[in-house]
């Protein structure tokens, strides 16, 4: 059945100077798992570019994250002749939120978030041309990994930066944590945020809890977020963290990683705070065609990092693209070595 639903009106793209929306890209609202207005965008590279795109990058955020935060990668990937179509998955961004509080970082089942990202392909595959290279960041990086487990077959490859497959939880163990989500979702806390904690957004400094060393990057993303309160997101809710123990648990069966056949990079972060590396690697070797690329000095969010760090994802980008599309004229370059690297 196809669950492609009409366009609304167009959707606002946020921009600050130095941070503005790429040029040839155009927001849509569209409905999403149960009626939810749901935020994507679509942008086209320039002709001068490219005559005919080398296909379409699907970009998908990680927690807290709006398509505003990536429209420099976005750049990156129409400067190399791809159409991107990025989206704010439910309860962030400008999608719709899931509690009155917007601030409140809530979610409720993985299938909600799947079923928005089968219909977000279905409303944009006669828009989006072929062939399509999935690029997911941590949060985003794990639901982009379930969708293909689940069987997504639309993709040519995948390139997921730190993907959520295991959450750290700091000096609490995994068993006392999953002992405090069960018994405050039994006793109807789903919406309150972990630990009572609402980690307030606008409170963040660079010193603190920056997730990148680079520090430019970081205070255009700031700038983003003052300028658009509407864009931000405070701490999790219990409801969220078993969405997120669920989703790992799930992406890490190996049968289901053996059953995906398209080439996969993960991308990982070396001083990664957020997810743990030892999975991700774990992860990457029993997927059917899966590499492990480990960026030396890198936080979580590789993509926002400096320079010489950022650039091993755009080369790792640029390696799966040259195999799976590309550029007009030129033959394909070989496959990305499976394994470690």
């Amino acid at each position: 059945m196809n669950r492609a639903t009409a366009f609304a009106a167009h959707a606002p793209l946020m921009g600050v100077p130095g941070a503005a929306s790429p040029p040839g890209g155009e927001g849509d609202w569209f409905r999403g798992a149960g009626g939810l207005r749901l935020r994507a965008a679509l942008w086209t590279p320039s002709a001068m570019v490219a005559r005919t795109p080398r296909g379409t990058v699907v970009l998908s955020p990680g927690r807290t994250e709006p398509i505003e935060k990536y429209f420099e990668v976005i750049g990156n990937f129409l400067a190399r002749g791809f159409c991107v179509l990025a989206h704010d998955w439910r309860g962030q961004g400008l999608s719709a939120r899931l509690l009155p509080d917007r601030l409140r970082g809530h979610a409720r089942a993985v299938e909600e978030f799947l079923d928005d990202y089968a219909r977000l392909l279905d409303a944009y595959e006669a828009r989006a041309p072929k062939p399509w290279i999935m690029v997911g960041h941590s949060m985003g990086g794990a639901l982009n990994l379930l969708s293909l487990e689940a069987g997504e077959d639309r993709f040519a490859g995948a390139l997921l930066s730190s993907p959520m497959l295991r959450i750290k939880t700091g000096k609490r163990s995994m068993w006392s944590v999953k002992l405090a989500v069960r018994w405050n979702l039994r006793h109807g806390k789903a919406g309150d945020y972990v630990l009572d904690n609402p980690d307030d957004p606008f409170d963040h400094t660079f010193e603190k809890d920056s997730l990148t060393s680079d520090r430019n990057r970081y205070d255009l993303w700031r700038q983003q977020l003052y300028a658009c309160p509407h864009l931000a997101i405070g701490g999790p809710t219990w409801g969220w963290l078993a969405f997120a123990l669920d989703a790992g648990e799930r992406a890490l069966k190996p049968r289901a990683l053996k059953a995906v056949k398209i080439p996969v990079c993960v991308v990982q972060a070396s001083e990664d705070d957020k997810v743990w590396k030892q999975t991700n690697r774990w992860a990457a070797r029993r997927l059917g065609r899966g590499r492990y690329v480990e960026v030396s000095g890198a936080l979580h969010e590789v993509i926002m990092e400096a320079d010489p760090l950022r650039g091993v994802f755009l080369d790792e980008f640029d390696a799966l693209a040259g195999y799976v599309a590309p550029p007009e004229g030129q033959a394909a370059t070989s496959a990305p070595e499976k394994g470690a690297a």
